[in-house]
C-alpha cells in the first residue's frame, strides 16, 4: 500500500482538495486498495475546520466527491506513517521539513516536482482563484499517479 500526505499551510483549500482529487483518481481507476491518501496542514491556525467553502464548491463543480474532512496538523510521527508527503510550495516543504526533523528518506516533495514544470501551487486563499488551483493540483495528481503505477 501506497502511504500520500498533502500538506499545506492550513488544511482547509490546497491539501484537501489535492486528498479529494486523488482519492476519485484513485477510485476511478479501481486502485483505491493500494492506497492511503490524507492531508493535513503545518500550521495550527485552521484545526478543526472543514474545508473552505470555495474550494468545496470548485470540488463539487467538478464532480469529486468530498471527504467528511476536518483540518489537522502534520506530527513527526507522519514521517514514517507515510511514504510521500507532498507540499503544496516550497514553504510547507520547509516547515514540514522542520516538523519531521529532516528528511533523511527524501520523502517530502512539492505535489508539482512530479510534472514537467516543477513549481508552487499558489494559495487561493489569498489570490481567490481556486479554477488555477484546481487545475495545478490535477496535474500534479496525474504525474504523482503516473510515476506510482510505473514503479
Amino acid at each position: 500500500m501506497i502511504k500520500v500526505l498533502f500538506v499545506c499551510h492550513g488544511n482547509i483549500c490546497r491539501s484537501p482538495m489535492a486528498e479529494c482529487v486523488m482519492k476519485n483518481m484513485v477510485k476511478e481507476r479501481g486502485i483505491s486498495a493500494e492506497f492511503y491518501i490524507d492531508s493535513a496542514a503545518t500550521s495550527r491556525e485552521e484545526i478543526g475546520n472543514p474545508i473552505y467553502p470555495p474550494a468545496v464548491r470548485k470540488l463539487k463543480a467538478e464532480g469529486i466527491p468530498l471527504t467528511g474532512h476536518r483540518a489537522i496538523q502534520m506530527t513527526k510521527a507522519d514521517y514514517d506513517k507515510y511514504d510521500l508527503l507532498l507540499a503544496a510550495d516550497s514553504a510547507n516543504v520547509r516547515n514540514m521539513t522542520r516538523i519531521a526533523g529532516g528528511d533523511p528518506e527524501g520523502k517530502i516533495r512539492r505535489l508539482l516536482d512530479y510534472t514537467a514544470h516543477p513549481r508552487d501551487i499558489a494559495d487561493p486563499w489569498y489570490t481567490g482563484n481556486f479554477d488555477i488551483t484546481y487545475d495545478d493540483i490535477v496535474e500534479g495528481c496525474e504525474a504523482l499517479l503516473e510515476e506510482l503505477v510505473r514503479k
